[in-house]
């Protein structure tokens, strides 16, 4: 297979797609970049990212980004870099709760993600294979996930779906 410039990496909570990811962006041998979306708000949240910090190596500079998705990719989007970006589903939260312009963001991370000269590995979740959400936000954050899912998809040369920490190639 030859060597993706964009891939997303898709999979329920848990699945193994950071996991996946990590390795994936590991592989190509480029300097690596973890792009993180999350908002360590509450202690939890804090432990996820201290956990998720502590399960890479040296190699990796973290470069925070709740929001400005695409202006870091640009911003750190060097050729022979690597980008990782966790997570795009955060991502969506983040923009819905900020009441941010989500199809402006999407429309300039779309634009980004075809002109950068990095390689570029996003993580998602899938979230539509559950329950139709029963109040009017989860419903919102259900579709704009899904609709990041597919635009991403559609502009990804490599679509990896993750379950139970086995990946499967959809594209």
């Amino acid at each position: 297979m030859t060597e993706a410039r964009v891939t997303l990496v898709l999979g329920g909570a848990r699945s193994g797609k950071s996991r996946h990811a990590q390795a994936l962006a590991e592989a190509t041998g480029g300097a690596l970049v973890f792009v993180a979306t999350a908002q360590a708000l509450d202690e939890e949240m804090r432990a996820r990212v201290a956990q998720h910090r502590a399960d890479r190596d040296p190699r990796w500079r973290t470069v925070e980004a709740p929001l400005s998705l695409a202006e870091t990719i640009v911003a750190e989007g060097r050729p022979g870099s690597v980008l990782l970006v966790d997570c795009l589903t955060l991502w969506a939260s983040n923009l819905l709760l900020g009441e941010e312009d989500a199809a402006m963001a999407l429309e300039a991370l779309d634009a980004t993600l075809r002109e950068t000269a990095a390689r570029v590995v996003l993580v998602a979740n899938e979230v539509g294979l559950g329950i139709v959400p029963d109040n009017a936000l989860a419903r919102r954050f259900r579709d704009l996930a899904g609709t990041i899912n597919q635009r991403v998809a559609a502009r990804a040369d490599r679509v990896v779906f993750v379950a139970a920490g086995l990946p499967l190639v959809l594209k």
